[in-house]
């Protein structure tokens, strides 16, 4: 029996699903990781890349910024943060270097969307006498909003994929499996957490395209006038012919 075979009768054993080493409390640790970085991430790049966006001054030294950070590797990040006083913390030291990591893509994507943003549509906005406020929330972030959701999108996948090293400093989630494989020598049980990992990954990108889908305010839009569309004006709306009689004429 293969490597692929071999993981696959890992995975289909019950006994490595229950437990507070199996499949189910691990993938709870992670999807509990994936959620908590994310979510920080996104309150720290949003916020800061939509006003950037809007007032046009200061984004690109932002992303000049966030996106040079990616030139440090996250696991360069975790060691450092480990070795400082927050490696006492618990999860803090994995957590930061998580939302270090997932930071650039939700700002960059932010705050190309807020400049890629039809000019005409928002001047025409400007010159209706909307507040800064009523603009951002009404046109621009609308029209902002599929780039917005590709960088949270990128950034959730990769949060998932790179919060295996949480395990690294004992933490949990997945890569608890795959540490553990690697402690034992036992390569189907590393293979068989790569494959959690990826089906996650994948399953998360699937569930953000659905909510991209569903969220989107301009699809609401262009569905109302289609259907508006389809009803005909009551001025041209079929008459029903007038009645007559034998000879012709209306009885």
């Amino acid at each position: 029996m293969g490597v692929i075979g071999e993981a696959w009768s890992w995975l289909a054993t019950g006994s490595h699903w229950s437990g507070t080493d199996g499949v189910w409390h691990r993938l709870g640790q992670h999807l509990y990781l994936t959620f908590v970085c994310l979510a920080i991430s996104c309150a720290i790049a949003l916020p800061v890349a939509v006003v950037l966006g809007h007032i046009g001054k200061g984004g690109a030294l932002a992303v000049n910024i966030s996106n040079a950070g990616r030139a440090v590797p996250t696991f360069a990040v975790l060691v450092l943060l480990l070795l400082s006083p927050l490696g006492t913390h618990g999860d803090w030291p994995t957590i930061i270097a998580l939302v270090l990591f997932a930071v650039p893509p939700l700002l960059t994507n932010a705050y190309v969307g807020m400049r890629e943003a039809d000019r005409e549509v928002v001047e025409a906005a400007r010159g209706m006498g909307m507040t800064g406020g009523q603009l951002v929330a009404r046109v621009e972030l609308p029209l902002a909003f599929p780039l917005i959701m590709t960088g949270v999108r990128s950034a959730a996948v990769q949060v998932v994929a790179t919060a295996t090293l949480a395990a690294l400093p004992g933490g949990g989630g997945l890569g608890r499996i795959i540490t553990a494989g690697f402690r034992i020598t036992d390569t189907a049980q590393v293979v068989a957490g790569a494959v959690l990992v990826a089906a996650l990954a994948l399953v998360v990108e699937g569930v953000f395209v659905g909510l991209q889908w569903l969220l989107d305010p301009m699809r609401r839009r262009r569905v109302r006038p289609a259907a508006t569309e389809r009803r005909p004006p009551a001025d041209q709306a079929p008459k029903a012919p007038a009645l007559t009689g034998s000879a012709g004429r209306p009885s």
